[in-house]
């Protein structure tokens, strides 16, 4: 009588799912808005904190800034990792951090568990952002490229919301939004564990956790013409995440929080939506569109400033959204349609570096000038001519081309 091996009975184990390439798309496209969205879900929190916790106006400033200055140490160190090390490690350790940071927000009881959270989701933050991005130009280049313009400004605009219509209409707030992202997070991390890897393992992973801001010969001159368009939107992003609430709750004269999260959902709504429908656009046509509409909403903004107009700040905001949009997806596609797929993460660390600094130095200095000097109208002015010479700056480059 024949015998069988143990190994010969034994069934062949059934291979794992997979997500297919679309849902994997989505979920990356998801993680970027998702992390964006938890970063700006405490910004709403930031004066209750300050009355419960008694701090200064320039701790509050540093809040801001520390989360900015952990992202970019995250995309400095760690930004090129998932070239070497796959997608799927980054995204998991990544969403398993920004879980951890949630827990933190929802316990804190002073300013230094605020900044320890801030900094544990800068630095996630920082990691998934290179890391999603490049898989969405792995699994498709151009509908990557639209969605690593859409999700951040999405993301930024969608927490801010989330955070005001809780502390307006539910129980809680300060601990039911942290819960909420904070399941969204694990949920996402668990699907990450199903997608197919799109970057294979290469040698240098510990090599490229040396901080390094260096770009492919081809994809300088790109991203030096597309530098100036960079740092004009998300200098404007700066200041609506720093300034917008206050300047728009004192035309109103009210306290809503939630309208002070309005104007920056109206601009990025408005620039998430401008994306969608000029997509087939030339990246230069883009980047010209945007900087023009730029100057004219920062127009539009500050005569609102001058008129305490809430309906014409509003009307300035979408139209600087569409400059938002349009100025962001144009120099971003200039630079990501030339990168080879090896190069992706560490290429889109330099552009989320630029747009960080963009977004965070000019916020911290207007923080501290309002903080010191009193006079928000002045700040306000002063960041607003600024973002009008970034555009003009941004219209030359175009010219260039």
């Amino acid at each position: 009588m024949t015998s069988l091996c143990p190994t010969a009975l034994a069934a062949p184990a059934p291979p794992r799912r997979r997500l297919s390439p679309n849902a994997a798309f989505l979920l990356q496209a998801s993680m970027t808005l998702g992390f964006l969205a938890g970063s700006s879900a405490p910004t709403p929190f930031y004066a209750i904190y300050q009355n419960q916790w008694g701090f200064s106006a320039t701790m509050l400033t540093l809040a801001f800034g520390i989360y900015a200055l952990a992202v970019l140490s995250a995309l400095l160190v760690g930004g090129r990792l998932s070239d070497h090390v796959g997608r799927r490690p980054i995204l998991i350790a990544a969403a398993a951090a920004q879980a951890v940071s949630m827990l933190v927000f929802a316990t804190a009881d002073g300013l230094p568990d605020l900044l320890l959270a801030r900094v544990v989701q800068g630095l996630s933050a920082g990691a998934a952002i290179a890391a999603a991005g490049a898989g969405l130009l792995d699994i498709d280049k151009g509908r990557g490229a639209i969605a690593n313009s859409v999700a951040p400004m999405m993301g930024t605009a969608a927490g801010g919301l989330l955070a005001g219509l809780m502390i307006q209409y539910l129980p809680a707030p300060m601990h039911l939004v942290y819960a909420l992202l904070g399941s969204i997070f694990v949920l996402q991390g668990a699907a990450v564990f199903f997608m197919e890897e799109t970057a294979p393992v290469r040698p240098g992973a510990w090599a490229s956790l040396r901080p390094r801001l260096a770009v492919p010969l081809a994809v300088r001159g790109p991203l030096l013409l597309a530098a100036p368009a960079l740092v004009a939107v998300w200098a404007m992003a700066g200041f609506y995440a720093s300034l917008g609430p206050t300047l728009i709750r004192s035309f109103a004269g009210t306290t809503s929080i939630l309208l002070g999260g309005f104007a920056l959902f109206v601009l990025a709504g408005s620039g998430a939506l401008a994306v969608y429908l000029i997509r087939e656009a030339s990246p230069t046509a883009l980047v010209r569109l945007g900087a023009f509409a730029l100057i004219a909403g920062m127009a539009l903004v500050m005569t609102a400033i001058a008129q305490h107009s809430v309906l014409l700040f509003l009307l300035g905001s979408a139209v600087a959204g569409l400059g938002f949009g349009t100025g962001f997806q144009g120099a971003l596609r200039s630079v990501v349609l030339l990168i080879a797929p090896q190069e992706r993460a560490g290429v889109l660390s330099v552009l989320f570096v630029i747009a960080y600094l963009a977004m965070g130095l000019p916020a911290m200095v207007a923080g501290y000038d309002v903080a010191h000097q009193g006079n928000i109208v002045v700040t306000a002015y002063e960041f607003g001519s600024g973002v009008v010479l970034l555009a003009l700056l941004a219209l030359l480059g175009t010219a260039r081309r």
